[in-house]
């Protein structure tokens, strides 16, 4: 330990003084002045932090809170955006085997789109059709359905009967009074959410459009943006953000398959109605972070009720089950874990964060942005301590 000279200067909280000039670096021996650094006492040694650090703490505490207050209040804005992004990830393989037969980008771009438009259209209007035949012949299974809630209506309202028996006086006075106006307020409400909506995905197509059709330039003018020693870095890393979003978006399509072909199969063993239009719906809904497989149980279970028996309702949940984990425990990690790199703890983290930010937006997109994050601070050599923490590790260690 070199030897530290303690004048009569200022003290901390438990008395020990500062010294005159403290080491700051332990490899190079360079002494800092006092008034370039502070003394804090850890387990009744003095531990000296420069005010550099100190700043530089402070600096990332205030970046890191604008940042979360930039992506709650501006989520419309920034969801819209992740979208249209994703979604020009999506046609761009489109779009570069055009380009390959000759066909301008911007072209080509239009294309991609109404052949999007095509898919879209054609998928819904299958949809539509089955779910109408299905309306047509429910029906002829409502007679029981009709007699388990009619059941349960009384027995409720038997129960409201004798509650006011007991006890009429209470009954009155707890009758609330409804505010003129309320009902009103609340549907304004609805309508301008929808509408805002709608406007924001009226955006996603046009945003994609130029994204596509300006992607080389946009890379380019956003690598300029940095210094000259961090271009090629900050091209490397845009370049992995690339190829990571696009691989997830394959990735997911792939996995929506798979579970939508499990499920389909599951479904007619056990009988259920529409069961090549209901597993691929089941499928699909599996695949929205947390509440998946919840979701996921709705459309058998309603295509069911009252068609089949109880033990093959049960089968049905069973089967959910296990067609979800069998995707987030082997399909994932075989698809997607390759790209994405994240351990699940930081997975489960970012859906909290994105869930409270954007709402169900946030679960959709929580993954790739959290992974685009990683990639960031794996290449920035003061954050990749943080990416190396958000990795996966060196599994099968200890």
């Amino acid at each position: 330990m070199a030897d530290i000279r303690q004048m009569g200067t200022p003290k901390t909280e438990s008395g020990r003084a500062v010294p005159e000039r403290v080491p700051a670096d332990g490899t190079t021996g360079r002494a800092l002045p006092r008034e370039e650094a502070i003394a804090v006492e850890t387990n009744g040694e003095a531990v000296v932090l420069p005010l550099e650090i100190q700043s530089n703490l402070a600096q990332k505490i205030v970046a890191l809170t604008a940042a979360l207050a930039l992506c709650y209040f501006g989520k419309m804005v920034l969801a819209t955006l992740m979208f249209s992004l994703l979604l020009a990830f999506s046609l761009e393989p489109i779009v570069e085997l055009l380009e390959r037969i000759r066909v301008p980008r911007a072209i080509g771009a239009l294309v991609a789109l109404g052949l999007l438009g095509a898919a879209i259209y054609a998928v819904s209007y299958f949809s539509y059709v089955r779910a109408t035949d299905f309306v047509h012949e429910l029906p002829q299974y409502t007679e029981k359905i009709k007699g388990t809630v009619l059941k349960f209506r009384n027995e409720a309202q038997q129960l409201q009967k004798t509650g006011q028996a007991m006890s009429p006086a209470e009954t009155k006075s707890a009758i609330p009074v409804k505010e003129v106006g309320g009902g009103f307020a609340g549907i304004t409400s609805t309508a301008g959410s929808i509408s805002e909506t709608l406007l924001a995905l009226s955006f996603v197509p046009v945003l994609a459009y130029f994204m596509i059709t300006w992607r080389d330039h946009l890379r380019a003018s956003a690598v300029k943006l940095f210094h000259d020693e961090a271009r090629t870095t900050a091209y490397v890393a845009t370049g992995r953000i690339a190829q990571m979003l696009r691989a997830f978006i394959v990735g997911n399509i792939v996995i929506c398959i798979i579970m939508g072909a499990m499920s389909v199969g599951a479904f007619w063993w056990m009988g259920v109605p529409y069961f090549y239009f209901v597993g691929f719906i089941s499928g699909f809904l599996s695949l929205i972070p947390y509440l998946g497989v919840l979701l996921a149980l709705v459309p058998p279970l309603a295509a069911g009720a009252g068609t089949i028996a109880l033990s093959d309702m049960l089968g049905i949940v069973v089967a959910v089950f296990a067609i979800h984990l069998f995707s987030f425990n082997v399909l994932y990690p075989k698809l997607l874990g390759p790209r994405m790199q994240l351990n699940p703890l930081i997975v489960t983290v970012s859906l909290l964060l994105w869930g409270f930010l954007w709402g169900a937006v946030g679960l959709v997109l929580a993954v790739p942005i959290t992974a685009a994050i990683k990639i960031i601070c794996d290449h920035v050599d003061s954050l990749r301590g943080l990416g190396e923490l958000m990795g996966e590790g060196r599994r099968g260690s200890g």
